[in-house]
């Protein structure tokens, strides 16, 4: 009799074991609140902030999981800031929350750079702008939320890419600071280019750094490493000011297995949660 008492502790203590060490290693999402301010809106704004999917999911194949989290942030808007899906392999379970969130709230989507190095990018940019959901592209996007006229800009690449002017000069070009105007641009450490010292943006939007990957508390609070910044990278997570400009780094939502070379250890999966507070 006491050695299956035994047998039961020891059983609860090797699962409650895995499950720290999945924790641990990324694979639970957590929602994160941050709170900016302006005087621009007579009222809150909620905005739900979602990168770095590459198509996992949470909470099933149903996404119910994911759901659940942007449902109870209770947003005005959700936005898909670049890389939810990933260079290779299927879209289904990416088009399966971006099609729900349409269904519920005003959205808008800026492609990252995983987007662009797939052969069927064109085909999957159809497929969500056939859904009804804005593409932006160096584009403005303009918002009802509640009664207030919120706008959405988006640049995939803040260098020139085809013809014409870089889309961030193209968003800058139109940029009517009267507005509340929010800028998605997946990459963070291109943020010299994404200002400018004639005009701002109120809030920038940024991803793709995926929390530095490994991270550690006051040690590596920035984390170890990050695409196109290398090691002990300077932009990973969190918020940043710039003058009158907001810059909010999300850690995001790529899982452990999307992530085989460098798993994400002591940094959940993160869902962005943003008040944009009036004053």
């Amino acid at each position: 009799m006491k050695s299956r008492k035994i047998r039961r502790i020891i059983i609860a203590l090797l699962c409650l074991a895995v499950i720290l060490i999945l924790d641990a290693w990324g694979f639970s999402m957590k929602p994160v609140s941050y709170t900016v301010s302006t005087d621009k809106l007579k009222r809150d704004l909620k905005v739900v902030f979602i990168s770095d999917l590459h198509n996992c999911f949470f909470g099933g194949t149903d996404q119910s999981g994911l759901w659940e989290a942007i449902e109870a942030a209770q947003p005005d808007i959700v936005l898909f800031g670049g890389d939810v899906i990933d260079a290779w392999g299927g879209t289904k379970y990416a088009v399966s929350i971006m099609k729900k969130v349409h269904e519920n709230y005003p959205c808008a989507y800026t492609p990252g750079n995983h987007e662009d190095m797939r052969e069927d990018k064109e085909e999957f940019f159809r497929q969500v702008s056939d859904m009804g959901i804005p593409l932006l592209l160096g584009d403005r996007l303009e918002i009802d939320a509640g009664g207030q006229k919120v706008r959405i800009y988006g640049v995939q690449e803040v260098q020139a890419w085809g013809k014409g002017a870089p889309q961030i000069d193209e968003c800058y070009d139109d940029l009517d600071e009267g507005y509340y105007n929010i800028l998605l641009a997946h990459q963070p450490e291109q943020i010299d280019r994404l200002l400018s010292p004639e005009k701002h943006f109120d809030l920038i939007l940024s991803g793709h750094a995926h929390g530095g990957q490994w991270r550690l508390p006051v040690l590596l609070d920035q984390g170890l490493y990050a695409p196109d910044q290398g090691i002990f990278p300077k932009y990973t997570s969190g918020q940043y000011q710039y003058g009158g400009t907001e810059h909010i780094i999300s850690r995001g939502l790529a899982r452990p297995l999307r992530m085989m070379f460098i798993p994400r250890i002591f940094n959940r999966p993160e869902l962005s949660v943003i008040t944009v507070a009036a004053e």
